[in-house]
């Protein structure tokens, strides 16, 4: 009772903005489409130091942070963005500039699902109070679990037509109950992202080591300290040794290493290659090629879908909002069952005369 009570309105947020986020794919195209792509044009990709130098030519002060690059459909925008939290969208066949756009009202959401806008503070208090859900989910399901056969049956329907307090103890058990396993999922994926107690958790389980990748015997550094030589001279490279990616992206890691992700088609996990960089010379520090994943590894390349629910296509995407909303509904139908028990509790009994 009391850890939902500290947690639940977190949960809360959490659970509204994760809702509001899955289809954000989906939203973005739809209400951007006027820059995310450019008309089909019979043209080869104009590479990418053309791209950086226009940028560069635009911001020559602005560092960046990331760059994607859509190679399943050729007439997709290369996107950079910056550390203002501004991208710019460049034209893949002649490099011009379609447009500059700031922070959306899905970054705002994403931001608030990740930290509350609280940076540090706001991550430690959401990445706690995930856990305490978790907890919350466990102990629920226990305590679900009907004594007597005959209540199995009210234990998986809502009875509409009975009080206001009968329907609200439903709709915060059974739909817990329908919806407790797939958050369940939604929670430890969740959780992996902050915590290495829960990446030695699925390392334990899968009886694997999950791999910081293998390193590179090379002395070999990129020529040119530029940046457009030296991204288009490490994306040519590894187009080259490890052809068929559908995208490919860079980022800017806090350690100051450049990460390259290089995703491929996949039936089931994502196949994805990442390679480290120095973020100065452009030197290979190591990769992390999918062929070489054990389990853990396939399962840390997976978590993000997981979380998301694009592991399981479309489908997937509409239960993962539905048990979202489910999720924010728990914490006030709950808060709901705790009032009114306090309210019987504190009620006067009456003195017989």
């Amino acid at each position: 009772m009391w850890l939902g009570l500290a947690s639940g309105l977190i949960v809360f947020i959490v659970s509204i903005t994760g809702f509001l986020y899955v289809f954000e794919e989906e939203i973005r195209d739809f209400s951007h489409q006027e820059y995310l792509h450019v008309p089909v044009q019979q043209k080869p990709f104009i590479g990418l130091k053309t791209i950086l130098e226009n940028y560069e030519h635009l911001e020559p002060k602005k560092k960046i942070t990331a760059l994607k690059i859509n190679r399943e459909e050729p007439n997709a925008a290369v996107e950079i963005s910056t550390k203002k939290k501004k991208t710019y969208y460049f034209n893949p066949y002649d490099g011009t500039l379609i447009k500059e756009q700031g922070s959306d009202w899905l970054n705002t959401v994403l931001e608030i699902h990740r930290n509350l806008l609280l940076g540090d503070f706001g991550e430690f208090i959401q990445g706690w109070s995930v856990v305490i859900f978790i907890i919350m989910l466990l102990t629920g399901l226990i305590l679900w679990f009907p004594n007597q056969r005959r209540l199995i049956k009210q234990s998986l329907k809502i009875k509409w037509s009975g009080s206001f307090k009968r329907v609200n103890f439903d709709l915060h058990q059974v739909l817990g109950f329908y919806a407790s396993i797939f958050l369940l999922l939604i929670a430890f994926s969740g959780t992996y992202f902050k915590y290495d107690t829960v990446k030695k958790t699925v390392s334990l389980v899968t009886g694997s080591k999950l791999r910081k990748g293998d390193e590179v015997i090379s002395n070999q550094k990129i020529d040119s300290t530029t940046i457009p030589v030296r991204y288009n001279a490490i994306y040519e490279n590894a187009n080259s040794k490890y052809p068929g990616a559908t995208s490919v992206s860079f980022s800017i890691r806090k350690t100051g290493e450049l990460r390259l992700r290089m995703t491929y088609p996949n039936n089931w996990a994502r196949n994805q290659n990442t390679i480290f960089f120095d973020g100065k010379t452009g030197q290979m520090l190591r990769t992390k090629l999918y062929k070489d994943n054990n389990a853990a590894d396939v399962y840390e390349a997976s978590n993000h879908d997981l979380h998301t629910g694009v592991f399981f296509g479309l489908a997937g995407k509409i239960i993962w909002s539905l048990v979202s909303l489910i999720s924010a509904s728990l914490p006030i139908t709950g808060f709901i069952i705790w009032w009114k028990k306090g309210k019987k509790k504190s009620k006067p009994k009456k003195v017989k005369a």
